[in-house]
């Protein structure tokens, strides 16, 4: 009985004893955790995966997938620093042509990763398929445009000057099914309510993160000024008259009205008003004349409507 008391008393914790309890349990378990890992085991692992290939002529349109679960077996200590993922070298697999392997089957892979796994073997791959989508690298060149300038302007304001992009183009370079997908002039896209001249580097924005361009900025130049209501009258001049058919025309000048850029109103145009005839037959005809030599700088607000009989 006393030796009974004296094991109860030895476990119990107090001031003396309790340093040397918790050594015990320490022992114990580094024990039973060394004796454990140097049996073996078969395990569910995720490695970490590679592919080899030519990066400077190919490029991958999706990311690649970056690992690979197998089923493998052996001793403990090697599943254990496999699973921990410290250090774990992955596990390469070469592609002669990127281009042309969508997938590669699970089953397929044993013998090509068994001789990377040492002191490991292969039971069986869990990754049922490997998809990949790499494409040639390719270079195109492409224009540069600002399509709908006007939504880039202020409001009461209008374009007074070409629009210059310096360079006029650049050079793309990305994936070949995403390059050639572009059309052949890509849109720039400039700050809105632009209300004076204007000049500044704007950035080439392209629809995939993966396609770069060369250079990636480009410089933009406009003038924009407030624009002036003007009218205005013109002669009326009538072609393609039909040989056999005398038209009544009951006006012989056209008044018109459009914006320009006050700074375009001292410019001289000549505008003439014409109505083309061709091809109308017999009837009353309602025309809209067209004007000529209107600057083109000009937004046109209206136009006296023609009333023609045969």
């Amino acid at each position: 009985m006393s030796f009974i008391n004296s094991i109860f008393n030895f476990l119990r914790f107090n001031n003396r004893n309790w340093k040397a309890v918790l050594l015990c349990v320490f022992a114990a378990a580094v024990f039973w955790i060394f004796n454990a890992l140097n049996k073996s085991y078969s395990a569910n692992i995720n490695f970490p995966l590679a592919f080899e290939y030519d990066e400077e002529a190919y490029i991958p349109v999706k990311a690649l997938p970056d690992q690979v679960r197998l089923n493998v077996s052996g001793l403990g200590w090697d599943l254990f620093r496999k699973s921990s993922g410290l250090k774990v070298t992955p596990l390469r697999i070469p592609l002669e042509n990127p281009a042309e392997v969508k997938k590669i089957v699970g089953a397929s892979l044993p013998p090509l990763l068994s001789t990377q796994l040492e002191g490991i073997q292969i039971n069986f791959v869990l990754t049922d398929t490997i998809h990949l989508n790499i494409d040639p690298k390719v270079k195109r060149k492409v224009s540069l445009t600002v399509e709908q300038v006007e939504q880039f302007i202020k409001k009461d304001f209008g374009l007074a000057s070409e629009v210059r992009i310096e360079p006029d183009s650049v050079w793309l370079e990305g994936p070949q099914s995403l390059v050639n997908a572009l059309p052949g002039a890509i849109a720039l896209s400039l700050p809105r309510n632009i209300d004076k001249p204007f000049s500044d580097r704007i950035e080439v924005e392209l629809s995939s993160e993966l396609i770069t361009a060369n250079p990636p900025v480009v410089m933009v130049s406009l003038l924009a000024d407030r624009l002036i209501q003007v009218s205005d009258t013109t002669a009326l001049q009538v072609i393609n008259l039909p040989k056999e058919l005398k038209p009544f025309i009951q006006v012989k000048e056209v008044h018109f009205t459009y914006q320009l850029p006050a700074s375009l109103n001292t410019i001289d145009q000549q505008v003439t008003a014409v109505v083309d005839l061709a091809g109308l037959g017999k009837g009353h005809h309602k025309i809209i004349p067209r004007l000529n030599g209107l600057s083109k700088f000009a937004n046109l607000v209206s136009i006296d409507t023609l009333h023609i009989s045969y």
